[in-house]
């Protein structure tokens, strides 16, 4: 039996092409193309699709709205498997739209649209309540991870951070300290504990707050 599928797509070149590019599958049943995610939910809940195809960036600010709208679907018709597909790499909104589980949803970039075989196995795993990644997004999830172990920031509270942030800031300590509603004794403590666990005790004080601040902006940017 064909997966029914509902296809979200701002673009209407994209879903013209797409929906014909689907229409060829007899695997697929293409029930309906909509244009942003509010017509996007309201297709799922009249239509009840087995899954949905959907761009992550759609209106009104073209970020994370096709993500928004895998979360809602999937809580309010879990019946429903939701595919995202991105134009590029992008793990920090594979890690926003896998936060609360895989069950259910995938990751694709668009360029596997084109390979209908390896689409339908998507679509057909999510439905079954399994998740679909594209092997380029595991590949980024697996080095981001790596370089999230070996950070020399992975060592540091999370106030200690926040206190490096603000020095990567440019504030000094007294406006840290107000910032973060602390003492300036307490937050003198913290950048000591920085110091230390960035191994930055042989330096001068001028010298470790720079070199903690090129450690913060090396690890993050």
């Amino acid at each position: 039996m064909a997966l029914r599928i509902v296809f979200a797509d701002d673009d209407f070149l994209v879903r013209e092409g797409v929906a014909a590019l689907l229409g060829e599958c007899e695997d697929i049943d293409l029930v309906d193309t909509v244009a942003d995610p509010n017509s996007l939910v309201k297709s799922v809940a009249l239509h009840r699709p087995d899954a949905v195809l959907t761009d992550i960036r759609m209106p009104p600010t073209h970020t994370t709205e096709g993500i928004d709208a895998a979360k809602r679907i999937r809580a309010e018709f879990p019946g429903t498997g939701v595919v995202v597909l991105s134009q590029y790499v992008e793990d920090d909104y594979a890690l926003e739209l896998l936060a609360d589980g895989v069950a259910g949803l995938g990751y694709l970039l668009k360029e596997r649209i084109s390979d209908l075989d390896e689409l339908v196995r998507a679509l057909g795993e999510v439905t079954r309540g399994g998740s679909a990644l594209d092997p380029k997004v595991v590949e980024a999830l697996l080095a981001r991870r790596s370089s999230e172990a070996s950070s020399p920031l992975r060592s540091l509270s999370e106030r200690e951070r926040e206190v490096l942030q603000e020095m990567a800031s440019g504030r000094n300590n007294a406006t840290i300290a107000k910032t973060l509603f602390m003492s300036e004794r307490a937050v003198e403590k913290h950048i000591g504990s920085v110091f230390s666990k960035l191994g930055l005790n042989d330096e001068t004080e001028v010298n470790r707050r720079v070199m903690a601040v090129l450690t913060f902006r090396d690890a993050v940017g």
